[in-house]
């Protein structure tokens, strides 16, 4: 059996005040964009078609290396059209954010669908906790869905924050509970 190093393994662990520091910022951060999840909102959403366009101008220039004018053509048409939805999301950010959110809606409805279903073709394997993942996931959806368009304003910078400040407390669990004998 072959054993892949990704040179993981030899970067040391940083220093405990880092890691603390660290989910501090975080859950500072977290807390300041739930001070506005709107403006959040509207950030993420500029944010996104950003990378979109991005996206979309290295898939047009992938396309160059492609084999074949089917590879070629594809690889433009999709470039293309991320460029176009990054654009449109850039020039109507607030309309971009309810897209988004109705989008995110919809898939967490139907990722939790997914979810039940598998759920109990693995229930002997801990199904039950993917179930109610899923029952999670569509209540998520169904909350979205049921108050949008509002929650069009408010959501993507409501869940950012609330990654954030998860985030923040994860690196601080970390940096209290590793053993400083393994830090340094």
């Amino acid at each position: 059996m072959t054993t892949f190093h990704t040179g993981a393994e030899s970067l040391s662990v940083p220093p405990t005040w880092v890691r603390v520091l660290l989910g501090v910022v975080l859950i500072l951060a977290g807390l300041f964009v739930l001070g506005d999840v709107t403006v959040a909102t509207l950030i993420s959403t500029v944010f996104i078609a950003i990378v979109a366009i991005v996206a979309g101008g290295f898939e047009i220039a992938h396309a160059f290396w492609a084999k074949g004018w089917g590879e070629f053509i594809w690889q433009i048409v999709l470039g293309v059209l991320y460029v176009a939805f990054g654009l449109v999301l850039l020039n109507h950010p607030v309309q971009g954010a309810f897209v988004l959110t109705y989008v995110l809606g919809l898939l967490l409805f139907a990722s939790g669908i997914v979810r039940i279903l598998v759920s109990f073709r693995h229930w002997d394997e801990g199904g039950w906790l993917m179930l109610i993942s899923g029952i999670f996931g569509i209540l998520a959806g169904l909350v979205i869905l049921a108050g949008w368009p509002v929650t069009g304003l408010w959501v993507l910078g409501f869940l950012l924050g609330i990654d954030l400040i998860s985030h923040g407390i994860a690196w601080l669990a970390y940096g209290w509970l590793m053993p400083a004998a393994r830090t340094a």
